[in-house]
């Protein structure tokens, strides 16, 4: 005899909100699929090319028009894709890996060395993200280097909080105090038994770091501290363009609008990822 099929549990899977994730999802494949094929296959042209007249507005010959040197805006763009993006990942991989770690530590020795651990993330995350990032980029001096270590500094703090709140609620469930009785060491404890059931929360907190990254990359570039010439970003292009905002509008407007639909489309991600991690019936009210 079949099991009686509950149908209200399938409601969730008809959510609206579904529809918002599938389409984040796309934006952010047809970021990805148009910038490998603009690095892989020469697709718009050269970014450093100069195709036509300076400033010309979109037209058959550019699909987005030419800048003030006379190159394509879209070859430059999906380069400026694919840098945004892979600096942004990048950061957020150490992010995670240093966070996860931290957390995990802290959440499960508690005590001194989750206060000493939490302490420093606090005095991180007291720096408006911006300012931190210029004070590295003022130690560091401009480039891609110094835009990946501001990523990873503001967004360390944080996820290490996050994940050390996630670890210290597994340490106290039953299966890791019978380890515990049971002689087993405590890195395997970690490594077994809380790393595994903190995965969701680094992979929650690891989108919206992403939208984070891309963020400050983009304002360090903008400010003149991130990736630097003749190299492009999102960032790069929106300072470059600002400059032309009345004359050619086109050239602030494109990596404008790629800019926010790519981080609407992460924090949508993340959002779904916290739904699902997450179920808002058994977050807590307090």
């Amino acid at each position: 005899m079949k099991a009686p099929v509950v149908r209200g549990r399938r409601a969730p899977a008809m959510r609206s909100g579904d529809g918002l994730l599938r389409g984040a999802v796309w934006v952010l494949l047809a970021l990805v699929l148009a910038t490998l094929l603009g690095q892989l296959t020469g697709a718009g042209g050269r970014p450093d090319a100069i195709v036509g007249p300076r400033l010309s507005p979109p037209g058959s010959g550019w699909l987005l028009g030419t800048d003030n040197l006379g190159r394509s805006l879209l070859p430059r763009l999906l380069q400026g894709i694919g840098t945004t993006l892979l600096l942004s990942t990048l950061a957020v991989a150490c992010t995670a890996v240093i966070s996860t770690a931290l957390g995990v530590v802290a959440g499960y020795r508690g005590g001194r060395t989750a206060e000493l651990i939490l302490r420093i993330g606090d005095v991180l995350y007291s720096f408006p993200a911006i300012v931190l990032a210029v004070l590295v980029a003022a130690v560091l001096g401009p480039g891609r280097t110094t835009a990946l270590a501001a990523i990873v500094l503001v967004t360390v703090p944080l996820m290490t909080r996050m994940v050390g709140v996630a670890a210290r609620a597994v340490a106290r469930r039953e299966f890791v105090t019978a380890a515990r009785i049971s002689g087993v060491r405590a890195p395997t404890i970690m490594l077994r038994h809380i790393l595994p059931n903190v995965a969701g929360t680094v992979a929650v907190q690891g989108t919206y770091a992403l939208s984070v990254g891309i963020l400050v990359e983009g304002g360090l570039s903008f400010l003149g501290y991130g990736v630097q010439l003749p190299d492009a970003s999102l960032g790069l292009l929106i300072q470059e363009g600002g400059l032309y905002m009345v004359g050619a509008p086109w050239l602030i407007v494109a990596p404008g609008v790629v800019l926010v639909a790519a981080i609407m489309a992460i924090n949508l991600v993340g959002d779904s990822l916290r739904d699902r991690f997450e179920p808002r019936e058994t977050r807590s009210l307090v």
